[in-house]
């Protein structure tokens, strides 16, 4: 990964805005421009065609029926070629010349290239299968016929059926792969190949429940019953052998060489592999070591005010024992149906939006819908937000797992919609996906730390938008809070300081009012995906230092909407070309 350094990038800027001001810079801009927006044109083209999933999701679908057998080593051969073929047509671009909106574009793309070429050298594809996310589990998404994947005409079944034979092969890939890691070393730990088989078992069903059987309820006009069986059978000869492949393969051969190790380090190239992920997700150059550090100082501070709410509400006893009385205690558990709890999350947004609006200047016109997660995936599944097409034909969707809705906590709803829905997610992805002046790769782009930090701080927001006035959800929203910096003590523990699966577990349950079972699942989250979990606090705290920044500096005349507005309005980026662009506008 290249990492864009704050000088480099502010000379960068300089030449550019000098280069535009001279007698011929014009032409010379131009140039660049135009050489440059080629370049990203088809870079966005040919990944779309590389990534066709991707390609449905951002309502690109030409490719709907594509699905590449992306674990191949023919496929990582294709994607090197690919990338390379790219850097060195970036090497041609003349930097100088470029505006600061394109030099945005050209530094996003060449770190883009460059963290994905860096990771081919890494062994992931020998894990391809995990219980929190992957094709397995997106299929049937896609399947279900509510997600990304169109199911309004009969050239759209078709192309679905197409995507449901090219994943037994995937799956016959994913198994070669798999044995092949039990060779050298790269496998999964134990207790995540415990939670797939049972997926795997679901999906194999040949019955009207599961998901795959969907799309056949709302068939398109005029398609006769021989086109339905047709569909039918590819699901039963196709999809749902290749589950109970997968099944008995994680079952019988698998699950004896799966590793008892719970971090990454426990494979042949895990340190290095885990470098190179925080590099990914946080987009900085952090050691694991200050991560850490970092985490246990903002637990300590966390700590410090929940002391202090819980001194507030007249609780008598310490904070372990107020973690149990938030997590058990019936006044918190006033749900009945799925349908009050999605009820209460729509009643939150009805509630903020008129202040939302007073500090947003720009309100997305994607859609948006609160829905409950489907049953297929519950069990293992967070309350997680999927993106809206960007002409707005499909919504942006909240998703909520509700296993039981009379345990269902009301603490820390407040919070969760701030961060998954609106202003967070909702409004970060759709604003970007809806600036047609972003060329599509910055469009469709995600960078974690950005994203999800954008998404985090949007919890602290709640006072200003007219909620956390009862002291138990502002709990939960300092519960929410503690719970991503325990993130960076955990998921450092157990992938570079050797902790186990049961130490990480205990750190989590000794810091917040969770329960085992969510906490557990949270842990196994951060085994499945080796440093995700420290995107959150790392680009949270960059933008509160930013807004900090400038509330000091401009005093009366700062503009909390003028500040939200510039942050979300170039779209996803690092947190380096963050701070080098929030410089730009604000301290002219």
């Amino acid at each position: 990964m290249i990492t864009i350094r704050s000088t480099c990038l502010l000379l960068a800027t300089v030449l550019a805005f000098n280069a535009c001001s001279t007698h011929g810079g014009g032409q010379d801009t131009k140039a660049a421009a135009d050489s440059l927006h080629h370049i990203l044109d088809k870079y966005y083209d040919g990944k779309m065609q590389l990534f066709p999933l991707d390609a449905t999701f951002n309502g690109e679908h030409q490719y709907d029926g594509l699905l590449n057998i992306d674990i191949s080593q023919a496929f990582r051969q294709r994607e090197d070629s690919f990338f390379n073929g790219y850097l060195q047509q970036l090497q041609g671009v003349d930097t100088a010349a470029l505006t600061p909106n394109d030099r945005i574009s050209y530094d996003v793309l060449q770190r883009e290239l460059n963290i994905y070429k860096e990771g081919l050298q890494f062994h992931d594809y020998l894990m391809p299968i995990q219980q929190f996310w992957g094709l397995t589990l997106t299929l049937g998404q896609l399947g279900s016929g509510t997600s990304a994947q169109p199911f309004k005409t009969k050239e759209d079944y078709e192309k679905f059926m197409q995507r449901m034979k090219s994943f037994a092969e995937w799956g016959d890939t994913a198994i070669a792969c798999m044995r092949k890691g039990m060779e050298t070393g790269y496998v999964l730990p134990k207790t995540l190949v415990i939670k797939v088989i049972p997926q795997m078992r679901d999906l194999a069903k040949k019955d009207t429940g599961n998901v795959f059987y969907s799309p056949l309820k709302t068939l398109p006009a005029g398609v006769d019953t021989a086109f339905a069986g047709a569909y039918r059978q590819t699901i039963e000869q196709y999809v749902l052998p290749t589950y109970a492949k997968l099944q008995t393969f994680f079952e019988k051969e698998y699950l004896p060489k799966a590793r008892t190790s719970s971090g990454i380090g426990g494979i042949p190239d895990g340190k290095a592999y885990y470098a190179y992920l925080i590099r990914y997700w946080t987009t900085t150059d952090k050691t694991p070591d200050e991560i850490f550090a970092t985490g246990e100082k903002e637990v300590a501070r966390i700590r410090g005010e929940m002391e202090e709410v819980k001194n507030s509400t007249g609780f008598k006893g310490d904070l372990p024992a107020f973690f149990e009385f938030v997590r058990n205690d019936a006044q918190f558990k006033i749900f009945k149906t799925p349908a009050q709890v999605l009820d209460s999350f729509k009643a939150i947004e009805n509630k903020i939006m008129p202040n939302v609006r007073r500090i947003y200047g720009h309100i997305p016109k994607t859609p948006f819908e609160i829905r409950q997660t489907e049953a297929f995936r519950a069990a293992s599944a967070s309350a997680e937000y999927n993106q809206g097409s960007a002409d707005g034909t499909r919504p942006g969707i909240f998703y909520v797992p509700i296993l039981n809705a009379k345990e269902f906590s009301y603490v820390g709803m407040e919070s969760l919609f701030l961060h998954e829905a609106i202003p967070g997610h909702h409004f970060q992805v759709s604003l970007q996906q809806e600036n047609d002046s972003l060329p599509k790769l910055r469009r469709f782009s995600w960078n974690g730390a950005y994203g999800e930090g954008y998404a985090l701080y949007c919890e602290s927001l709640g006072k200003e938008l007219g909620l956390y006035t009862n002291p138990y959800q502002y709990f939960g929203r300092l519960s929410d809070e503690i719970h991503r910096a325990i993130r960076l003590v955990v998921d450092v523990g157990m992938h570079a300081k050797g902790w186990s699966r049961e130490q990480a577990l205990k750190y989590m349950l000794d810091n917040e009012p969770t329960s085992e079972h969510d906490a557990t699942a949270e842990i196994e989250r951060y085994m499945a995906i080796p440093g995700q979990a420290l995107s959150y606090k790392t680009g949270e705290l960059k933008i509160l230092e930013l807004r900090h920044k400038y509330e000091q500096q401009l005093g009366n005349q700062f503009s909390l909407k003028d500040f939200h507005d510039e942050l979300l309005k170039d779209g996803s980026v690092p947190l380096s070309i963050l701070e080098q662009k929030m410089k730009r506008r604000f301290e002219k």
